[in-house]
């Protein structure tokens, strides 16, 4: 079970989590989020989709994928995007010891130059969240995860996860995955279109 929403009494409680940007302007920015690349086919796709669109997105990458293929992670850098750190062997935080855990993260951190990191499945506990704020990272969740990995979702569904539930400073959790492939590659341009037609800018975590 999950939620595609993350509401606003959750977001408070766990303060030490980035959820969603504040806004400071009248401008709609958003923040879409992949997870679980790099992939060599379905992230190209990505960063073409995103430069249609002249958008730009973060990318939570997979140790393990960026030392398998380390020209895709390259390509996602040089077409100005951001990178963060989504752990080496895809750990469940809360199944991991907290020395295990970290020590899986900085051995990812060897490949990923970047203090962003996103807990894979949403999982982590307490221990682990300060040893990572003590060694300077920035744990990103999110508002929106529509369920784009999920077999039980249909395409039309997860696209009306996040048209329903965007607000300005959304985070928003897709994939670039073969699991999630079917639903993300329906989902993505069309957000994107929606989001040029509604004057929205399609920013990078910082």
């Amino acid at each position: 079970m999950y939620l595609k929403y993350i509401p606003s009494w959750v977001q408070k409680i766990f303060k030490s989590f980035v959820w969603k940007i504040p806004r400071t302007s009248k401008e709609v920015d958003i923040y879409i989020t992949f997870d679980d690349g790099p992939h060599p086919q379905i992230t190209p796709w990505v960063l073409e989709q995103l430069e249609n669109y002249n958008a730009k997105a973060t990318f939570f990458c997979i140790g393990k994928n960026v030392v398998e293929y380390p020209d895709i992670y390259n390509q996602i850098i040089e077409k100005g995007h951001i990178v963060g750190n989504h752990t080496h062997n895809h750990l469940r935080g809360r199944k991991t010891k907290a020395d295990s855990y970290i020590a899986d993260i900085l051995q990812a951190q060897k490949f990923i130059d970047s203090k962003l990191f996103r807990p894979p499945y949403g999982s982590i506990n307490s221990l682990q969240t300060k040893k990572l704020h003590q060694l300077g990272f920035k744990i990103i969740l999110w508002n929106i995860i529509p369920g784009d990995w999920d077999s039980k979702v249909s395409p039309e569904k997860c696209l009306e996860n996040i048209i329903l539930n965007i607000v300005p400073g959304s985070i928003i959790v897709l994939h670039d995955s073969v699991k999630a492939r079917e639903n993300m590659e329906y989902v993505l341009p069309k957000i994107l279109e929606y989001g040029q037609k509604n004057k929205w800018n399609f920013k990078v975590l910082t």
